[in-house]
C-alpha cells in the first residue's frame, strides 16, 4: 500500500515537471534579451543651420529672395563670428547673384556684406568700393561706417609703416570720424564703442599684406 502511494506521488511529480529523486527537472525560464541601444548619432556636417541653408542655395535649391539672402548673410557675418574661407566664398557668390534686381532698401545691405567679406579676405580696395557704394545708398547704416573706419585705420597703418605720416594722419582722422558716426547711429552696439587704438591693434597684423 505504501509503495503504491509512493508511486502515485512520483507520477504526480513527473507530470508536474519537478521529477522524482533525480527525475527530469523543469526547463529554466527563457532569458529576456536586453534591448540593444541605438547607435550614437553621427556628427552633423553643418554646425549651424545657416550653413545648410547656404549650401542648399549654392546647389540650386528653392529660389530665395534678396531680402532673405541679406538676412542670412547678416547672421553669418555678425560681429564676433568666425567663418571659413569656403563659407566666405559661397556667401560672395550668393550675394553677387542677389544684387541683380534687388530693391534699393536691400541692395545697400548686400553691398555692405560683400564689403565685409572682401575685407576679411584682405581684398581691401574691392571692400572699400562696395562699402562706399552701400554708404551712398543708405548713409545711416552703422555697420557700414564701422567697416569704413577699419579700412581707414588699416590704410593709416600702411602709410605709417612707409613713413608717410601726413597721409597716415589723414586716414586715422577718417577712421575716428567713421567710428564716431557708427556710435551715434547705433549707440547700444558695444562693437562700435571700441577705442580707435583697439581697431588699429586688430589691423596691425595685416597692415603690410600685399593684397590691397
Amino acid at each position: 500500500m505504501t509503495r503504491f502511494a509512493i508511486s502515485l506521488l512520483c507520477l504526480a511529480l513527473v507530470f508536474a515537471g519537478s521529477g522524482c529523486s533525480g527525475g527530469r527537472r523543469s526547463a529554466p525560464p527563457p532569458r529576456v534579451s536586453k534591448p540593444i541601444p541605438p547607435p550614437s548619432p553621427r556628427a552633423t556636417k553643418h554646425k549651424h543651420p545657416d550653413e545648410k541653408i547656404l549650401e542648399e542655395i549654392i546647389r540650386g535649391g528653392e529660389p530665395i529672395l534678396p531680402a532673405e539672402i541679406s538676412e542670412l548673410s547678416d547672421r553669418m557675418l555678425a560681429e564676433g563670428s568666425v567663418q571659413t574661407e569656403k563659407t566666405l566664398a559661397r556667401l560672395d557668390i550668393v550675394l553677387n547673384k542677389s544684387l541683380h534686381g534687388a530693391p534699393k532698401e536691400v541692395r545697400h545691405r548686400l553691398l555692405r556684406n560683400l564689403g565685409i567679406i572682401h575685407y576679411h579676405q584682405k581684398k581691401y580696395n574691392l571692400a572699400r568700393q562696395e562699402l562706399q557704394q552701400a554708404n551712398e545708398l543708405y548713409p545711416r547704416d552703422g555697420r557700414t561706417h564701422f567697416y569704413l573706419a577699419r579700412l581707414a585705420a588699416h590704410q593709416g597703418n600702411i602709410y605709417q609703416r612707409k613713413g608717410l605720416s601726413k597721409k597716415a594722419k589723414g586716414q586715422f582722422n577718417l577712421a575716428a570720424n567713421e567710428i564716431e558716426i557708427a556710435q551715434k547711429l547705433e549707440p547700444s552696439n558695444s562693437f562700435y564703442r571700441q577705442d580707435l587704438k583697439k581697431i588699429l591693434q586688430s589691423e596691425s597684423n595685416s597692415a603690410s599684406d600685399p593684397k590691397r
